[in-house]
């Protein structure tokens, strides 16, 4: 990086081959993000030196090296931040992240950089003299991925209290890019629910924001486009994400908040100076939107989420490619990241929370023969015969009347069969007539108003109390220790609201405690236990963050148990989970016929299976049906440990007839291509049979236009679909005559 005085202020450039950024330090020492894009659009690109690290003139990339500034490359942008403090509020009403008072009072002081092999880091130093107020906002950019993740520190520096009724995490602007109009842009966001995640939605951005025809009003726009999570599901209502793509440069903003709480983001237009005067504001829990309202003290800090960006120059995908790469350059290393075992698991339309040694040997020996890797006791093992086990949740003890000699037999067994032992359990929970809510004090749980908060028969932990996490540490290390569980499954299936109140403080306050001390607590366990892996799951899809799944090793993407409605939520899975972390459902059946079973079992084959169903009671011609879909898997799952996903349908529609999902990897493309008939409730069915449709899709693969490649079904090896590969239109031509069908097809570029 670069800092440099020019006639206008201070300037700070950063440029590598994939992302530009730079700061101006205007006359009266406002820090604004001027620029923030890909290098194909880096307004330093005027700079004769800007390629050339050497300053010879030769060329060549300029690799994390820094570029100098110079003069008259743009206007200036927002300020780095946006915090509301109580007493001084906004400057223009509303409820818009980019108008404060305090934000736009904000000073700079200094900065600091720091870089190693994979990050550059840039932290600006700014204050508030008004009331000393500070912030370090912190710019963390991925050598050469084109992604950046920010976050803002608050120090109260001042002599009296000071209150916060929100901090961005990051504030910036210029959505349709460099030279780019808003009416070029579209905005997505996926809408997200239990058993219908990854719905993404796409609205014209000019549509979003009106045009208020400035030239007649004297006022400004006071209205945003936003999305709130509100409550412990940071995706019950909405992916945690966002983009904005302009459809004629191709250049495109993706961004994710890394929250397992509460969240808001906003996009809209502001009356400030830079280009096309758009902005952009992400933030975990506000006063506003999610009770949050926290009051610093003379020298006490906070910090916010943080949040991640990626650029390209290539649209949505090539954006997602980016995401991608930040993910995996972030999480915690593992060694499921690259193994990406098989697990059985017997809930889904099989056990049903209903285990027992009797149910369970059989179902073991089968998912053994097809090729599972783990298996997992899901819900109930806990439970005695004939009680319920969702309110009695908390001791987590064998039952003993569905394990007579012990759930060590079941889980020798697992053993005995070559599989890794896994249990599921619901940590941050107890069920009301769970002995637990009696032994744990109060203060250990989720209160507002002076009562326990309880939600569908359940309490609250609240992990920031010592006696919550003590009692889980001692759950943790009986299953892993002592029984010898190498997975655990830890699901959360209820949503808490804004918080607890705890102290004094804010509801929304106490929210945000739990869920850091949360995190902290799932750091803590894999540093004791590095082997353990870890599944998140929240009824399916209702936590969907990169702050768990950092953490975690998988992610179960959805509970829907109908699988045909489960091929968009596979589909559209890659968009928030990196795909060797995206646990699919594939649960086939005795009773299903060949094209079924297939289908089910095509839906996991470019992401994590979870394998379920009934193997035990499947003919010989079936069983052999789902271990080829096991073997298939094996054999290409190395290839997603590092490829990144594409739609050559575009991201799926809820009804879509034909949806299809595909895998780029270094030396193989990969395409699963679904074809559903019409789905009830679809457009023209009016909730009755329809027709199938077509039986041949045309599926474009256009990063391999023009290549000469072989295009093969790699399963089911002997249905009754079939593959062209035409270099010259770029398409794959797939004929799947029957309805529901689907398969697995492999591109090898000759």
């Amino acid at each position: 990086m670069v800092a440099e005085e020019t006639a206008a202020g201070l300037e700070i450039c950063w440029r590598d081959e994939a992302l530009g950024l730079r700061i101006q330090v205007d006359g009266e020492g406002v820090a604004r993000l001027a620029h923030l894009a890909p290098t194909a659009n880096d307004l330093t690109a005027d700079d004769p030196t800007a390629d050339d690290p050497t300053g010879s003139g030769t060329g060549g990339p300029a690799v994390g090296k820094a570029v100098a500034a110079s003069e008259g490359r743009g206007a200036m942008g927002l300020p780095l931040l946006d915090v509301v403090v109580a007493g001084s509020g906004r400057r223009w009403s509303g409820r818009r992240y980019c108008e404060s008072v305090v934000g736009n009072r904000m000073r700079y002081v200094s900065h600091t950089e720091r870089e190693d092999e994979r990050w550059s880091e840039l932290a600006v130093s700014l204050e508030d003299t008004s009331t000393g107020l500070q912030a370090s906002v912190t710019y963390q950019i991925l050598r050469a991925g084109g992604a950046l993740r920010s976050r803002v520190k608050m120090t109260n520096g001042g002599p009296s209290p000071l209150t916060l009724e929100s901090v961005t995490s990051f504030l910036g602007g210029d959505l349709a890019g460099p030279g780019g109009v808003l009416d070029d842009a579209d905005l997505l966001w996926a809408e997200n629910d239990w058993l219908a995640e990854g719905r993404w939605q796409t609205r014209a951005l000019r549509d979003a924001l009106p045009d208020l025809n400035r030239a007649v009003h004297a006022g400004r726009s006071r209205g945003r486009f936003a999305l709130t999570s509100v409550g412990s599901w940071s995706s019950g209502t909405y992916l945690p994400m966002g983009a904005v793509v302009n459809r004629k440069s191709g250049h495109t903003l993706l961004w994710q908040i890394e929250h397992n709480g509460a969240w808001h983001w906003q996009v809209g237009e502001h009356a400030g100076s830079g280009p096309g005067s758009t902005y952009m504001a992400l933030l975990g829990p506000t006063d506003a939107e999610h009770q949050w309202r926290l009051t610093l003290q003379p020298g006490e800090s906070f910090e916010t989420v943080p949040v991640a960006l990626a650029f390209s120059q290539d649209g949505f995908e090539g954006a997602l490619a980016s995401l991608t790469a930040y993910r995996r350059a972030t999480r915690r290393p593992h060694q499921d990241h690259l193994r990406l075992p098989v697990i059985f698991n017997d809930y889904m339309n099989t056990v049903m929370g209903d285990p027992s040694t009797e149910r369970l040997l059989p179902l073991i020996t089968a998912a053994a023969r097809a090729g599972a890797e783990y298996f997992c006791i899901d819900s109930g093992w806990y439970a005695e015969q004939g009680e319920g086990w969702w309110d009695t949740v908390g001791a987590w003890a064998p039952s003993k009347s569905r394990f007579p000699n012990g759930i060590e037999e079941v889980l020798d067994h697992i053993r005995a069969d070559g599989m890794v032992p896994g249990l599921w359990i619901e940590p941050e929970v107890v069920g009301v007539r769970s002995p637990v809510a009696g032994e744990l004090p109060t203060e250990a749980f989720f209160r507002r108003g002076g009562e326990r908060v309880v939600e569908q028969g359940r309490y609250h932990l609240d992990f920031s109390h010592p006696r919550a996490r003590q009692h889980l540490d001692k759950v943790v290390h009986f299953l892993v220790e002592d029984l010898g569980v190498g997975y655990l499954k830890m699901d959360y299936n209820i949503n808490i609201g804004p918080g607890t109140e705890t102290a004094s403080v804010a509801a929304g306050v106490g929210l945000l405690a739990h869920n850091r001390a949360y995190l902290g607590w799932l750091d803590a366990l894999l540093d004791r236990h590095p082997s353990l892996t870890i599944e998140s799951c929240s009824s399916g899809g209702m936590r969907t963050d990169y702050a768990l799944l950092s953490r975690c090793q998988l992610h179960s993407t959805s509970d829907q148990q109908d699988f045909l409605r489960y091929a968009p939520i596979a589909a559209a899975a890659p968009v928030g989970v990196a795909p060797e972390q995206a646990a699919v459902w594939a649960y086939p059946q005795p009773e299903w016929d060949s094209d079924q079973i297939a289908f089910t079992l095509c839906s996991a084959m470019l992401g994590r299976v979870h394998l379920s169903g009934h193997v035990d009671r499947m003919s010989a011609a079936q069983h052999r049906l789902v271990a080829d879909a096991i073997s298939t898997y094996k054999r290409i799952r190395p290839d997603l440990t590092t490829a990144v996903p594409f739609w050559p349908l575009g991201l799926p529609g809820w009804t879509d007839n034909w949806v299809a999902l595909g895998m780029r990897a270094r030396s193989a493309s990969y395409v699963v291509v679904w074809h559903r008939g019409h789905i009830r409730g679809a457009p023209g069915t009016d909730g009755a049979s329809a027709p199938s449709g077509p039986a041949e899709m045309a599926v474009p693969v256009p990063h391999l236009h023009g290549a000469h490649a072989a295009a093969e079904i790699l399963y089911p090896a002997l249905g009754g679909g079939a593959v062209d590969w035409s270099s010259s239109t770029g398409q794959l031509t797939v004929t799947l005559p029957s309805a529901p069908s689907a398969c697995l097809i492999g591109l090898v570029p000759k």
